[in-house]
């Protein structure tokens, strides 16, 4: 399997059903600067519409930059996404988990509801970042339960802050200022129920590649029996990002010449800047059913050319993830070729290691579908478990 980090990639991410489960109700977004994990209440209905209507609003609103106070606002709208998809729909209860990152060199913009987690390893040593809104959370806080107790007791699932549970829900927001060679962690609970924080520290701290790293922990929370889907995004922070400082330097003197030229009515300069701006543009987007890659912007213009074909990839539109499915189909704006670039061979390694893990899966034995069967039984009896 080729490594997921090299010289301009410093992410990883893996999703998996799990041992237990009949689906995933996880979702994620790895569309950098933003980084999110969803996990959907299991124990209602339609946790899987939840998550993903949440990522598919989010994806759509949050900032591009560390702004903490905008991200939280995007994670406001997402909340009332989804109880107007539940009312919608029928699925009166149905919710989700939501841990969003917004990272830009050093800066890390953090907004956070329910158990879903959010860590950054620093010096070798992991700090967990967001507080769980979680029974067992406050159990221990109260000094009713120890941290090891919390992990196995029968309400772990209880959570007590849920995007589509109240119409004035707010999300925790942190600020983070982290130092070049730290690494952030986002993961689901399926990570956190089945793995102790000191194995996912040695973990984080032993294996450098950040695809890797994540693959290596969902494996491990599977050996560990799996009982939930598990969910994991590592980013590795690099320090102050002058490449994107330079970027946003040229975008800025671009509209200042923008703007010159239209109040002394320039018209070949003003065309020759878009034709500029378009040149440093890029999408992706759906042919065949593969991602292929424009340079360019997907809009058009009478006699203009605003578009470019630079790749068609072998890359199957079918098994992205759904929200990325829905965003490419839909032409997905990013900086430039190289980054469109560098996405491609990220959810080509996503593919490969989810094809990977449902082949292994299949060895199961079929006594295990009682299992399953059980544990979603199990799970549908309380209105705020997964």
């Amino acid at each position: 399997m080729p490594a997921a980090h090299t010289s301009n990639i410093h992410f990883g991410s893996r999703t998996d059903v799990g041992c237990q489960r009949v689906r995933n109700e996880d979702s994620l977004i790895v569309s950098p600067p933003l980084y999110v994990v969803a996990d959907g209440m299991g124990g209602h209905n339609a946790g899987d519409v939840a998550s993903e209507v949440a990522v598919n609003t989010l994806a759509a609103l949050a900032p591009t930059i560390p702004d903490v106070d905008l991200l939280g606002r995007a994670v406001e709208s997402a909340n009332h996404a989804v109880i107007t998809e539940a009312q919608k729909a029928g699925f009166e209860g149905m919710g989700t988990t939501m841990t969003a990152c917004v990272v830009q060199g050093d800066k890390i913009a953090i907004a956070h509801v329910g158990d879903s987690r959010a860590y950054l390893l620093h010096t070798g040593k992991l700090q967990q970042l967001t507080r769980d809104h979680s029974w067992v959370a406050d159990m221990v806080e109260q000094g009713r339960l120890t941290p090891d107790e919390a992990r196995v007791h029968p309400n772990r699932s209880v959570i007590t802050r849920a995007l589509g549970s109240d119409p004035t829900m707010q999300p925790d927001l942190y600020e983070i200022t982290a130092s070049e060679g730290d690494r952030l962690l986002l993961c689901s609970d399926g990570l956190t129920g089945m793995v102790d924080d000191g194995s996912i520290q040695a973990m984080l701290a032993r294996i450098r590649d950040p695809q890797r790293c994540a693959a290596a922990l969902v494996k491990e929370a599977i050996a560990n029996g799996g009982s939930d889907n598990i969910t994991v995004i590592v980013v590795d922070i690099t320090g102050t990002n002058a490449k994107a400082e330079r970027r946003e330097r040229r975008r800025s003197r671009a509209w200042i010449i923008l703007m010159l030229v239209a109040l002394v009515g320039i018209i070949g300069g003003s065309i020759f800047a878009a034709y500029n701006w378009m040149q440093n543009s890029a999408y992706l987007a759906e042919k065949d059913g593969k991602v292929v890659i424009y340079r360019g912007i997907p809009d058009s213009f009478p006699g203009i050319e605003t578009h470019w074909l630079v790749e068609e990839t072998d890359l199957n539109v079918k098994d992205l993830q759904p929200g990325m499915q829905a965003r490419i189909s839909e032409n997905y704006p990013v900086d430039s070729v190289d980054e469109a670039e560098r996405l491609v061979e990220q959810y080509k390694l996503q593919a490969e290691e989810d094809a990977a893990a449902e082949e292994a899966r299949t060895g199961i034995s079929s006594s295990s579908s009682s299992t399953k069967s059980s544990a979603k039984g199990s799970s549908s009896s309380s209105a705020a478990k997964r």
